[in-house]
């Protein structure tokens, strides 16, 4: 059954909220993998997290096996993908194992940011494409226009489009039909030396580090002794086997295909997404080549709220490093929260994730520092530094200038959002470099922006300027001088290094203003004045107070003498004044992430 003419890979793309996720559904329902009892909406996003955003962050695969209106049997493999800009890793890594895609686009919103980003990662992957128009149920679908954006923003045939509403599951035999007879099937020799690639790979509690991959050339079955080209480990097969929602164990996998191994793997840094595996005994000549290893962006800190969950945090994120090729961390201390780890993700969407992952899967509570960027800081002396940590920013006298990473912003918004659209980019420095009408109504902007300015809630205010309509997509340019500033926030006169941000001069005294007003507004009263204040270097930018509770010692003096009443707020100011002395302010965890969430409306 299985010859390699019979195999199809490939995945579906699009922007997030077009039916990707609904349409693999549909996909596995007609192809009977699982009995209509056990199926349930979204069956490929098995994360909890997952379900209830309603976004795919892990891509994963499915074997289909489907028989054609010519009588044929076909093996469909589906590696579904994400759709947000932040998971484009995991884009990228998925249609490295393909021959085709199905490039998604909604019969209402039409071509979006994400749209294009993805059709330019197939491209580069030289991958057949087939436009699938979705949604068309909804009353908003307007076909004819979608066709006109496929031709014209996407450089594909419209007429090639299949119509689908995944939905109501019109059009899904269509697509079936269109995958066996429009993609290629993947070429291969099962007679080779064994080349494959790594994709992804999880981690099972009882059978150890479950391997991804995609077989190229030469055949893999149980008992063989497999090598990793990257560091040269060597394990022993227990089992192989294909995704049909379970793992259903096989003979052998050759190749074309697409499954899973189990060797009794324990360490999970031994497998990395894009590794080539081959046999020990006679390895192929060179590695497949990989995809793009993942630039992280946005950095922070991790921290555990009680310090003896440090070896759980460790633990946890060496795991999750494992399902997320693209997650790196380092050792890191703060004086204010201990030992932690300073992480780098691809935005604030990662960063989210990756801090829920860590509270359900391994059930830690831990503590976000601001996030930031990478600055270069350039020397007095000559040398360069690259920081991304407030904590390692250097004397200020000893810096000549300092450079901050740009981003070339693509933003898609119907044309009525336009002027909103560039207050908020002017507003965070950004400069509109063009602008392009893609359609009578829809514009396309691009904006040079720094990276510091958009790492914070650029994405959600966009959303709610735009109510919803706005896309946006962005890559890393360059980097540029700007005027940094190191901002701490000092409580009773001590500097709380975990508040600590790296930030542009015009936008220090307006950051520490609000970082300020939320700490009042979590940090409970004591017995004394609590000031809390702004300042960069020695220089108070600005300040709060959190006012001292008032308890009135004077209620048991009734009547008499004023001195008696004077007497007894005396000793209480004096009291006040020794508490203030010793008393030492607690932080509550609420203030470290009301500072992160920089709501300024």
């Amino acid at each position: 059954m299985n010859t390699i003419s019979s195999i199809r890979n490939f995945s579906i793309i699009a922007h997030i909220d077009h039916g990707k996720s609904t349409l693999s559904d549909r996909l596995i329902q007609a192809t009977h993998v699982v009995a209509d009892r056990d199926f349930k909406d979204q069956i490929l996003d098995s994360m909890d997290i997952e379900r209830e955003r309603g976004i795919t962050i892990k891509s994963q695969t499915i074997c289909l096996p489907y028989t054609a209106q010519n009588g044929q049997t076909y093996s469909l493999n589906l590696i579904d993908t994400p759709g947000h800009v932040d998971f484009t890793y995991e884009v990228s890594r998925a249609l490295a194992s393909c021959e085709g895609a199905l490039l998604l686009v909604d019969a209402s919103q039409g071509v979006e940011a994400q749209t294009i980003a993805n059709l330019y990662l197939a491209m580069e992957h030289d991958l057949e494409i087939i436009p699938v128009i979705n949604k068309i149920d909804l009353p908003s679908a307007d076909i004819e226009r979608v066709k006109k954006q496929i031709e014209s923003d996407l450089g594909l045939d419209p007429d090639k489009a299949i119509l689908t509403s995944a939905k109501d599951g019109i059009g899904i035999q269509e697509v079936l039909e269109a995958i066996v007879s429009i993609l290629p099937p993947p070429t291969g020799d099962p007679d080779l030396p064994l080349k494959a690639l790594i994709f992804d790979s999880h981690y099972d509690a009882y059978r150890g580090t479950i391997v991804h991959f995609r077989v190229f050339q030469g055949t893999l079955q149980a008992g063989d002794t497999i090598m990793f080209l990257s560091n040269g480990a060597r394990h022993k097969v227990e089992e192989v086997g294909i995704f049909q929602i379970k793992r259903i164990p096989q003979p052998q996998l050759s190749a074309g295909q697409v499954g899973y191994l189990i060797a009794g793997i324990k360490t999970v840094s031994d497998t990395r997404c894009g590794d080539t595996i081959t046999h020990a005994d006679s390895p192929c000549d060179s590695a497949t080549p990989g995809f793009k290893l993942a630039k992280p962006v946005v950095f922070s800190s991790l921290y555990p709220v009680a310090a003896d969950n440090y070896a759980e945090l460790a633990d946890g994120l060496e795991k999750l490093q494992l399902n997320d090729a693209s997650l790196v961390y380092e050792k890191d201390a703060s004086a204010a929260l201990g030992f932690g780890f300073r992480c780098g993700f691809l935005g604030l969407l990662h960063l989210e994730v990756v801090q829920e992952r860590l509270e359900r899967e391994f059930d830690l509570s831990i503590i976000l520092t601001a996030p930031s960027v990478q600055y270069q800081l350039v020397m007095k002396d000559g040398g360069t530094q690259i920081i991304d940590n407030p904590a390692l920013y250097p004397d200020p006298t000893t810096i000549e200038l300092t450079r901050e990473p740009y981003i070339r912003a693509t933003i898609i918004i119907p044309d009525r959002y336009m002027g909103a659209v560039m207050k908020l980019c002017l507003d965070r420095r950004g400069i509109n470099t063009n602008y392009q009408y893609l359609t009578n109504n829809r514009l396309e902007m691009f904006f040079e922006l720094p990276l510091s300015e958009v790492v914070y809630d650029f994405y959600d205010k966009l959303k709610s300027i735009t109510q919803g309509y706005g896309s946006f997509d962005y890559e890393l340019i360059d980097f540029r001088e700007t005027q940094l500033v190191k901002m701490d926030i000092l409580i009773n006169g001590e500097r709380v290094d975990a508040l600590s941000q790296l930030v542009h001069k015009d936008r220090s005294v307006e950051r520490a203003r609000i970082a300020c007003e939320k700490l009042k507004d979590e940090i409970p009263k004591q017995m004394y004045k609590i000031a809390i204040q702004g300042a960069i270097g020695g220089t108070i930018i600005a300040r709060t107070t959190v006012s001292a509770f008032r308890k009135d010692v004077t209620a048991k003096c009734y009547g008499g003498d004023i001195s008696r009443k004077r007497k007894l707020l005396e000793k209480q100011k004096k009291g006040k004044k020794r508490m203030k002395m010793v008393g030492k302010v607690m932080i509550p965890q609420s203030a470290f992430l009301a500072v992160l969430k920089t709501d300024t409306d």
